[in-house]
């Protein structure tokens, strides 16, 4: 996607938003929308044949971090509810952009959460997928606000014990999870990864793998205490195959619906 720079303090761009609507980048017409979303869905259907699962199992989400809220409109147009948020203002600006749809969009916050954004999050979100250690959790508890529906989360765990990647340690999941499935106005979902990319389908399935195994031993503990996990958040344009074979239930998508982005801004 090219962005034109205009030399005004009206088509200035932030961080991540343009601040005039008529500056930002034309978006895809609304047809590239419709075929990319269906050619993404169709991955995830043949994925989970392969699988010898039905397609339906497996949600897709449609990562919309750095793109304007006129693409989400678009997505949303061509029949796609669920969008993930990487960058709390950002976020926040497009659900607000986006308010007279928000009762069919479904907002899904993916990235990194700091301390002093958790309210921001709790306020809008109807899930967080990147909950990596009990005092955002926590925070997130304190913070929904009363009359909203329980914020849908799911923990983050560092499957490929990369320093750089946020997650608990796969050993200290259980305890974690425990802790977090025990707070109010919160519901813990599941799991979820960001492995380190590999190109090969094996390599990929490895990590998918092991949250899948971390996963079938944390539900049949919380069972016994009457919770029930339903959720796998693993796989992402390049690797959606060997997550969905691996038993995803939530495949995360943006470049493959969106196109290339563009972070120079």
């Amino acid at each position: 996607m090219v962005r034109i720079i205009a030399f005004s303090y009206l088509c200035a761009p932030t961080r991540h938003l343009w601040l005039s609507s008529a500056c930002a980048p034309a978006s895809m017409p609304m047809t590239d929308f419709a075929h990319n979303l269906e050619a993404v869905r169709q991955r995830i259907a043949v994925a989970a044949r392969n699988a010898g699962r039905a397609p339906e199992s497996v949600a897709l989400l449609a990562v919309s971090k750095t793109f304007p809220a006129q693409d989400v409109r678009a997505a949303h147009a061509a029949g796609q509810h669920a969008f993930g948020e990487n960058y709390v203002q950002e976020a926040v600006d497009k659900i607000e952009s986006l308010a007279d749809l928000r009762a069919s969009l479904e907002w899904h916050f993916i990235g990194p959460l700091q301390s002093n954004k958790t309210r921001l999050v709790a306020e809008r979100f109807d899930w967080v997928h990147s909950v990596d250690r009990l005092k955002i959790a926590q925070r997130l508890s304190e913070q929904r606000p009363a009359g909203m529906a329980p914020l849908n989360v799911c923990l983050q765990v560092n499957v490929s014990g990369e320093a750089t990647k946020s997650g608990v340690a796969p050993q200290d999941a259980a305890q974690v999870a425990h802790a977090i499935a025990a707070l109010p106005n919160l519901r813990l979902r599941g799991l979820m990864s960001i492995p380190e990319p590999e190109t090969t389908l094996d390599a990929q399935r490895a990590p998918h793998r092991q949250l899948r195994e971390l996963f079938d031993s944390l539900r049949d503990s919380l069972r016994t205490d009457g919770l029930t996990l339903d959720t796998l958040s693993m796989g992402m344009s390049a690797d959606l195959e060997a997550a969905v074979l691996e038993g995803a239930t939530i495949v995360r998508v943006g470049t493959a619906i969106f196109g290339a982005r563009d972070y120079s801004h």
